[in-house]
């Protein structure tokens, strides 16, 4: 099984700093018109590194998926690449008309991580004599098995619907091209190292490569020396100012809608952070998960305890959580090393269990096997509740708007060694299960704009305020839970 790099993340090579989010919470997309001379309309590549985030469930048609490139013409999709939200699967369709589709095919694969980063490779040769050639998928580097779009399931063919040999796309045609946006639906993604090959169906070698001291990683490497094609274009996200600027050399720029320097994020292929995760709550099943994994909503039917994509059982792990709204009830806020199964019952709030530790907004205490213990002071929404996680010497911390809470005393946590799970997660949760809690969580890339900047002592992340405390009177450095980090710490 192939392995990516943003899990693994390797100390050398080629690092990629910079990506874009897509939030379906703020309509933000790109959009360009592709020229009317291309190189070619029937060889072209399709290169992009996803981390796919929200995990969505709805019946399936073209406009509920999450769309990588497309267009379309008379109210029918002419192409499109996306994320089916019912089959969690990947689509390319190109088509004349609705009932005149020239190739239709997705993967066998599905693809549900919330926390993955993944590259994809989508290589067409219109000329190639043998049909099955025609188009071909990359995942992580390895070809994959393709299937027709719609399938079977849905009244057609389980075959791939492969082009007429020469089939002229309208997928490098005169058209309006939009990323992460169809018609009114928009995404929930990062995107990194995006780029479009005009003329050459290229091998996903020409953008990444197998590592040679760990063969099963894939890892992105520079494609800024490609040969990119009149319609060509590289999207590197590296102007926070003009997050679709072109910088292959075409000048061939897509046009930023509804975005700002907070959609230029430091996650990326090649050092992953940490979100909260949609796929792993107790209960809840309303539970709502956007803006880059980092925005929760709990929902009004049940209680829901929500985790971090990464756990961690060694370093010292700082988060920073704002409880920004509420219809009613009062938040938890801390870590597990519980499992978080569906079976958390009514009264299974974060502090019920043994190695649960929850931070009440309502008195201050830190609950934890039901029992709360006098703490700090209780938060207001709008407050930003800094959690420091030290497991080199097993203790917990909190911080309320930057001012450590309990004279800097921390609260002993149970050795990992000890716990269901063998690390912790960083939580958040409800305490009544007819009221809908929020919280924006930051990991190091923030969702709102801060009054401050401050950066681990790596130079990760960007917080409000500092990861580094003195807590029970030693001098403590805290750093973001990514990837890079865990590598050196964790």
């Amino acid at each position: 099984m192939t392995t990516i790099l943003g899990a693994n993340t390797l100390s050398g090579g080629f690092n990629v700093d910079t990506s874009l989010l897509l939030t379906d919470a703020s309509d933000n997309y790109l959009n360009r018109t592709h020229g009317s001379s291309p190189t070619s309309q029937r060889k072209m590549t399709l290169s992009f590194w996803i981390k796919k985030l929200a995990s969505k469930v709805s019946k399936f048609t073209q406009s509920d998926g999450m769309m990588i490139l497309g267009g379309q013409q008379d109210s029918y999709p002419g192409f499109v690449c996306f994320f089916s939200q019912s089959t969690d699967t990947f689509i390319f369709r190109d088509a004349q008309a609705a009932n005149n589709v020239k190739i239709d095919v997705r993967t066998d694969a599905k693809f549900r991580d919330p926390a993955a980063w993944n590259h994809f490779c989508v290589a067409v040769d219109t000329t190639d004599g043998t049909a099955a050639n025609r188009v071909k998928f990359f995942i992580n580097g390895t070809q994959t098995l393709l299937l027709n779009g719609v399938g079977a399931s849905g009244g057609g063919s389980a075959d791939p619907l492969y082009p007429d040999q020469n089939y002229d796309t309208r997928f490098n045609g005169n058209e309006a091209h939009f990323i992460g946006k169809y018609g009114s639906n928009y995404e929930d993604c990062i995107l990194s190292q995006y780029a479009f090959i005009d003329g050459l169906a290229l091998a996903p070698t020409s953008f990444g490569e197998f590592d040679s001291d760990t063969p099963n990683v894939w890892k992105p490497k520079d494609i800024s020396g490609l040969t990119f094609g009149t319609n060509g274009f590289f999207l590197d996200f590296a102007d926070s100012s003009d997050l679709g600027k072109d910088v292959s050399g075409n000048g061939n720029h897509y046009t930023n809608n509804s975005m700002n320097a907070l959609h230029q994020v430091s996650d990326t292929c090649t050092n992953n952070y940490a979100t909260m995760n949609g796929l792993d709550h107790g209960r809840g099943d309303d539970l709502v998960i956007t803006n880059g994994g980092n925005d929760i909503a709990t929902g009004g039917t049940a209680r829901g305890v929500s985790r971090s994509t990464i756990a961690v059982s060694s370093g010292k792990w700082y988060v920073e959580v704002n409880p920004d709204s509420a219809s009613g009830g009062n938040s938890y806020i801390g870590v597990s090393a519980n499992t978080n199964d569906y079976d958390r019952g009514a009264n299974d709030y974060l502090g019920a269990r043994a190695t649960d530790y929850g931070y009440y907004q309502d008195d201050g205490k830190v609950y934890t096997g039901t029992t709360g213990a006098s703490y700090g002071n209780g938060y207001s929404n709008g407050n930003i509740i800094g959690v420091y996680l030290d497991l080199d010497n097993n203790k917990l911390y909190f911080s309320i708007n930057g001012t450590l809470q309990n004279s800097g005393t921390g609260i002993s946590v149970t050795d990992v060694a000890n716990t269901n799970e063998g690390a912790y997660f960083f939580c958040v949760g409800d305490d009544n299960a007819y009221a809908e809690r929020r919280f924006e969580t930051n990991f190091g890339n923030p969702i709102r704009a801060l009054s401050s900047a401050v950066s681990d002592d790596n130079g990760y992340g960007n917080f409000e305020y500092s990861p580094n405390i003195t807590g029970d009177s030693v001098a403590k450095k805290f750093y973001a839970l990514n990837t890079k980090n865990l590598a050196e710490y964790g």
